[in-house]
C-alpha cells in the first residue's frame, strides 16, 4: 500500500512532491548527491554541507590513518529501511548499507589507490573506483547522512497533507556538520505497518547516478585510449584503412584494456586528468531530475491526469466555505504541472479575516524553459509564491499587494496569483503592470479560464505529433516546459 493510499491522501504521484513509496516494499529508484548540489534552495544547500563535511572527515581520517575515527564515522552509518527506496525484493531489508559493508567500505577506502592519490573527492566518485560500491551504496550512505533534513522534510510534507506524526520516535544517527559528530535523539515521525517512515523529496532520486561509469569509460576513457593507440606506430590493435588513415575499435580496446571496475580504475590511475575533466563537465550540467513518466513507470502508478485535477479546480465553488478545497485543488495542479521545475511546495494557514488562507512557496530548480527564463532576465526567482484567492467578486489592489509584500531580493520577486474569474481582466493585469514598473515585483494573475489554457498547453506539448503530411519547414516540438502563457504575461510587465 503507498504512502498516499495508508494515509488517504487524496492524492497520486504526480500531485506529491515526495516519493510515493509502498509502506512495506521498495521502489527502485536511488538518491543521488549530485542532484542534491544542484538544489537552489536552503535545504539543499544544508543536505551538500552535510555530505561534504562528513566525507571530507572521512577521507582525513583514511588518510591519517586514523581507525578509530574512520570506523565511528562509519561506524554509523544503518540501513535507511524507512525510505523504501532500493532494490530489496519484498520487505525492505537493508540490502545496502550494514554494520559488515561499513567495515569492508573503509577498508576499501583506505588501500584504494584512487583515494591515497585525490581521485576519490566526493561520495560519488566511490561507486567508480570502490569495488562493491554501486548506485544503491551510495544512496544509502547519502540517506544516512542527510537524516536530519530527511526528517524535516517529512515533518513539512506531513504537516500539509495531515499525517499524524508520533512523538518519541528514535531519530536514528543524524550529522552534525558543525562538530563532525553523529547525535542521538528522539523526534516526530509517521509511524506506518509498525515502522517508521521518511518522505524524500522527488527531485533528488533518479533511476541511475549522473555519474555514470558507463558514460565515463564509453565518452572519455575509451576514446582516449583509442587516441594513444591510433598514435602509436608499434600499435597491434591499429588498423590501416584504404585511405591511409590508422582506426581503433572501441571494441578493440574493450578487448585489450578490459571495461570492468576493476580495469577502468588502473587506467584513469594513469591518466587521473581524463577522470578530472569528467567530473568537472558534469558537475557543471544539472542532472535531470526523475520524470513524471519514468516514476510511473519504476513505482507502477498512474501518469498525472491534467484534465481531471483542473476539473476539481473548476468545479470548487467560489466563497468562503470551500477557500482551503480550492487552495488545495490548485496546489494539485501546480505541482503536477510545475513538476520538476518548481518542487517543494511550503504551505502555511494563516487565519485571515475570519477564513483560511493557504500561500505557496515553490523552490525554483529549473535548468531551461519559463522558470529558467526568470533568472536569465534577472528576475529574483529562487522561490516562487502562489496566493490563492477563492473569491466570489474580482481580486483588486490589497490581494496585489498581499502577494508582493512576500517578495525579497533574496528569497524571490515572482509570483502567480490564482483566482476564479475577473469581470474586467485587462484592468487587474494593468495593475500587476504598475507594481512590475514600481520595482515591487513580478505578479502573473491566472483566474479559471487561464488555467484552462494552461493545462491544454502542457498537455499539447507531451502530446505532440509531427504533422502528416509534413510542412514544408520542419515542425518544432513544444516544449513542455515553456508555458507560453506565461511567457505572454510576463512580457505584458514590462
Amino acid at each position: 500500500m503507498r504512502v498516499s493510499e495508508y494515509y488517504n491522501l487524496g492524492r497520486t504521484q504526480g500531485t506529491l512532491d515526495f516519493v510515493d513509496v509502498d509502506t512495506v516494499n521498495d521502489i527502485r529508484v536511488y538518491i543521488d548527491p549530485s542532484t542534491i548540489r544542484h538544489l537552489a534552495d536552503d535545504w539543499g544547500r544544508e543536505c551538500i554541507i552535510m555530505i561534504t563535511t562528513f566525507f571530507d572527515s572521512v577521507l582525513d581520517a583514511v588518510k591519517m590513518k586514523d581507525k578509530a575515527r574512520t570506523n565511528y564515522l562509519l561506524g554509523n552509518l544503518g540501513e535507511p529501511n524507512e525510505t523504501h527506496l532500493g532494490i530489496s525484493r519484498g520487505k525492505s531489508a537493508g540490502r545496502g548499507f550494514g554494520k559488515q559493508m561499513s567495515v569492508e567500505f573503509a577498508a576499501k577506502l583506505a588501500e584504494s589507490q584512487a583515494a591515497k592519490t585525490g581521485l576519490i573527492e566526493d561520495l560519488e566518485d566511490t561507486s567508480f573506483f570502490l569495488d562493491r560500491v554501486e548506485k544503491d551504496i551510495v544512496s544509502d550512505i547519502t540517506t544516512n547522512i542527510i537524516r536530519g533534513p530527511l526528517i524535516t522534510y517529512t515533518q513539512q510534507m506531513a504537516q500539509v497533507f495531515k499525517i499524524p506524526l508520533i512523538d518519541g520516535v528514535e531519530s536514528g544517527p543524524v550529522w552534525n556538520p558543525r562538530t563532525l559528530e553523529w547525535e542521538l535523539g528522539y523526534t516526530q515521525l509517521p509511524i506506518a505497518d509498525e515502522e517508521k517512515l521518511l518522505l524524500v523529496p522527488k527531485v533528488i532520486v533518479r533511476r541511475d547516478l549522473h555519474l555514470s561509469r558507463s558514460d565515463y569509460y564509453r565518452n572519455y576513457l575509451a576514446p582516449t585510449l583509442q587516441s594513444e593507440e591510433e598514435a602509436d606506430p608499434g600499435s597491434k590493435l591499429v588498423r590501416v584503412l584504404k585511405d591511409g588513415r590508422r582506426k581503433v575499435t572501441k571494441g578493440d580496446i574493450t578487448k585489450e584494456y578490459g571495461s570492468s571496475k576493476p580495469d577502468v580504475t588502473r587506467e584513469t590511475l594513469k591518466r587521473p586528468s581524463i577522470y578530472a575533466h569528467f567530473r568537472e563537465i558534469k558537475k557543471s550540467v544539472a542532472p535531470k531530475p526523475i520524470s513524471h513518466r519514468e516514476l510511473s513507470e519504476v513505482g507502477n502508478t498512474p501518469l498525472p491526469d491534467y484534465k481531471a485535477l483542473l476539473k476539481k479546480v473548476i468545479d470548487t465553488p467560489p466563497g468562503k466555505v470551500d477557500a482551503s478545497r480550492y487552495h488545495s485543488n490548485v496546489e494539485a495542479l501546480l505541482t503536477a504541472l510545475f513538476y520538476p521545475f518548481l518542487s517543494m511546495p511550503e504551505l502555511e494557514e494563516e487565519i485571515h479575516e475570519g477564513r483560511k488562507r493557504v500561500d505557496i512557496a515553490y523552490t525554483n530548480n529549473a535548468s531551461d524553459g519559463f522558470f529558467r527564463y526568470l533568472t536569465r532576465h534577472k528576475i529574483p526567482s529562487r522561490y516562487v509564491y502562489v496566493e490563492c484567492k477563492n473569491y466570489v467578486h474580482d481580486v483588486t489592489n490589497p490581494e496585489l499587494d498581499q502577494l508582493s509584500s512576500r517578495f525579497s531580493p533574496l528569497r524571490g520577486q515572482f509570483g502567480i496569483l490564482a483566482c476564479r474569474s475577473f469581470a474586467d481582466k485587462q484592468k487587474f493585469l494593468s495593475r500587476c503592470r504598475d507594481t512590475a514598473l514600481d520595482y515591487r515585483g513580478f505578479v502573473i494573475a491566472l483566474d479559471d479560464s487561464d488555467l484552462v489554457e494552461l493545462v491544454s498547453d502542457v498537455m499539447k506539448a507531451i502530446n505532440w505529433k509531427p504533422a502528416d503530411p509534413p510542412p514544408s519547414e520542419p515542425e518544432v516540438p513544444p516544449r513542455i516546459h515553456d508555458y507560453p502563457l506565461l511567457r505572454i504575461r510576463l512580457k505584458a510587465l514590462s
